[in-house]
């Protein structure tokens, strides 16, 4: 397994606790995204290194670069469908391209935009984004928000295999540390380690409403 790992508690501390933030795994090459499946798209994801057999090129998938806002999706792998949870690592560059192509999934008037034109945004658009509140190991909801960005058309099919440096299955690794958090034993907890992500472009900083400074 490729990722850096560290204990949770010891990430806690130096973690922002309100505000809007990519909290993710990344270097200036690529970034780690997680994303879960039922078991053969999984499997064949993993053994051929790009997204095809019975994965969809035709509805929108959502990638989430934040570890435990994906344990609380698919509730650390136990959810149907979702009990292969893979770790994607993406070009920056690719990743950096989605969310400049991205149009918010719901309106909001500080986008600056009237309701029709965002609604043409919409329909035009083949990214979608939108923050969610984060979650801790438990599920409790955080004041932090989280990112997910949808892709359909031809971000895609560029997702499902040019953009892609890496696909691995961390299913065991999700479940050993799920027992923990069963337990109630965060001691012991390990997680992919995460920071804020912020852009040397201000323009996208601001248009994703990125908090640039934290506890």
């Amino acid at each position: 397994m490729k990722l850096k790992l560290k204990q949770y508690k010891v990430q806690l501390k130096d973690w922002p606790q309100a505000g809007h933030h990519i909290m993710a795994q990344f270097d200036d090459e690529k970034i780690i995204v997680y994303q879960s499946y039922r078991k053969d798209i999984g499997e064949f994801a993993v053994k051929n290194q790009y997204f095809g057999g019975e994965f969809s090129l035709e509805r929108m998938t959502w990638i989430k670069p934040n570890f435990l806002w994906m344990m609380y999706r698919n509730g650390w792998g136990t959810k149907e469908g979702q009990e292969c949870v893979l770790s994607i690592h993406l070009k920056m560059s690719s990743f950096k391209r989605y969310l400049e192509n991205a149009v918010y999934s719901s309106f909001n008037e500080e986008l600056g935009v009237s309701r029709e034109e965002w609604q043409n945004q919409v329909k035009e658009s083949s990214v979608r984004l939108q923050w969610d509140p984060d979650h801790d190991p438990f599920g409790n909801k955080l004041e932090r928000r989280a990112i997910q960005i949808g892709l359909r058309n031809d971000f895609i099919k560029s997702f499902a295999k040019e953009d892609i440096v890496l696909i691995e299955n961390i299913s065991d690794f999700v479940w050993e540390q799920h027992q923990f958090v069963l337990n109630k034993d965060l001691d012991k907890l390990i997680i992919p380690e995460e920071k804020p992500l912020l852009f040397d472009n201000g323009n996208l900083n601001k248009k994703l409403r990125l908090n640039e400074t934290y506890n």
